[in-house]
């Protein structure tokens, strides 16, 4: 069963959020390596949204290789989608949030020790 958010983040293209929302169901396993996913026109009509903003969504995945068209029947999940979303999310992972708490670490001096230390016991000292 696909799980469909009721609304959507507005700090963030819906399109985006689009493309986000497959990459879970490929992640939690709701659709498999050549699978079909949810087609353009049925995720415009589920989240009334405009049908090129769909599109819009499933081509970045398209783009990046997670998702294939078979023309005539719509799309599915390329072999090797679930490694590719999960290195591309750990590499924003380690961006987004690694550096920048390590960057506000050295700032109030804590090392990367003490940062470590930190998450291991649940502790602020």
């Amino acid at each position: 069963m696909i799980i469909l958010k009721a609304s959507f983040d507005e700090g963030q293209p819906i399109f985006q959020q689009i493309a986000e929302m497959i990459e879970d169901d490929i992640l939690n396993k709701t659709y498999g390596e050549n699978e079909q996913v949810m087609s353009t026109t049925a995720f415009a009509k589920t989240f009334q949204i405009n049908p090129a903003t769909a599109v819009k969504g499933i081509n970045l995945l398209v783009e990046e290789g997670i998702l294939y068209k078979r023309r005539g029947l719509g799309m599915f999940v390329a072999e090797g989608a679930k490694e590719k979303i999960l290195t591309k999310r750990k590499d924003s992972f380690y961006r987004d949030y690694v550096m920048k708490l390590l960057n506000e670490a050295g700032k109030i001096e804590l090392t990367t020790d003490d940062v470590i230390k930190m998450i291991k016991n649940g502790d602020r000292s």
